[in-house]
């Protein structure tokens, strides 16, 4: 691997015994449309992964149901065998339907059949972190996890799953979650725009579990306020980029797994998550979600 010629932001965070980067890399986006398919320039997406690794990034996110299949697939070409650094995280609970859409798939079968899917695909012998996702593909929904749970820590009993998370899940799941087993990380939707976490993100800090936003810029719906454009064109920089400096800045366990499918894209997310916010910039954009958040 060549030497970094980008300074990575944010430093490294610990998850459970996994030193990673706070800047990852979300590698959703390298499938088809729709998450669908395969990529369009499939030596790109290869590129795509080698370049995030030569940059320093230790945390990559995926999902065999990216594609399905095609994201591991992708990853396990452009970087096996893995450096000794790197830390793949995956997903379970949700699959692929024909239409596109993502079922979901708890069932205790349904997971075990998902983990040795991983473990194929990325031509692993163990998972690092596995993920249960909860809810469905409107958000999340309330319910015991504990079954489901219970399934993955029977596989990490077995020694095929390293450390478990939970994905989508409800304050009162990962309550849950930890009275079941350990957890070293929380992925939720969460971003400048949607700050219902913020409370969850404080608890997590204190018992230092990593709280991991997907759709950091707003996914499908990219983030828009006069209040982030302002502070943009004060720092000659882009809303995205403030962006993500601000999800950095908003509390140490937050890590980032910002997807694209360019190079020059990952290096400008890298480069503008580095941006230095000021106390006024902050106070700016910390208003922007106020609206979302939680008022009981």
């Amino acid at each position: 691997m060549s030497t970094p010629s980008l300074s990575l932001p944010g430093g490294t965070w610990t998850l459970g015994d996994l030193t990673v980067t706070r800047f990852g890399y979300g590698a959703m986006q390298l499938a088809g449309p729709r998450v669908m398919g395969p990529p369009a320039d499939h030596e790109g997406a290869l590129a795509v992964l080698r370049e995030a690794v030569d940059l320093g990034v230790t945390h990559i996110d995926t999902s065999d149901a990216y594609g399905p299949r095609v994201t591991n697939e992708l990853i396990r070409q452009a970087l096996h065998p893995y450096p000794e650094s790197l830390h793949i995280v995956t997903k379970v609970g949700a699959t692929r339907d024909a239409q596109g859409g993502w079922p979901t798939a708890r069932r205790p079968e349904d997971l075990r059949r998902q983990v040795h899917d991983n473990l194929r695909s990325l031509r692993l012998d163990v998972l690092d972190l596995v993920n249960l996702r909860l809810g469905n593909a409107e958000g999340r929904r309330p319910g015991s996890l504990a079954e489901a749970f219970g399934t993955l820590v029977d596989l990490q009993q077995q020694g095929l799953i390293r450390h478990l998370g939970v994905s989508n899940a409800t304050e009162e799941q990962v309550a849950e979650a930890q009275s079941i087993a350990p957890i070293v990380c929380v992925q939720n939707m969460y971003n400048l725009a949607h700050r219902h976490d913020d409370t969850l993100i404080d608890r997590l800090a204190a018992d230092s579990v990593a709280y991991v936003p997907f759709f950091p810029l707003g996914g499908f719906t990219p983030l828009q306020s006069s209040a982030l454009s302002a502070v943009a064109a004060r720092l000659e920089s882009t809303p995205m980029s403030v962006a993500l400096a601000w999800l950095l800045q908003r509390s140490p366990n937050i890590l980032l797994i910002p997807g694209t499918s360019a190079t020059a894209h990952l290096r400008e997310n890298i480069a503008g998550a580095g941006l230095a916010l000021s106390r006024e910039d902050l106070a700016k954009l910390n208003n922007i979600g106020v609206g979302s958040m939680p008022t009981d």
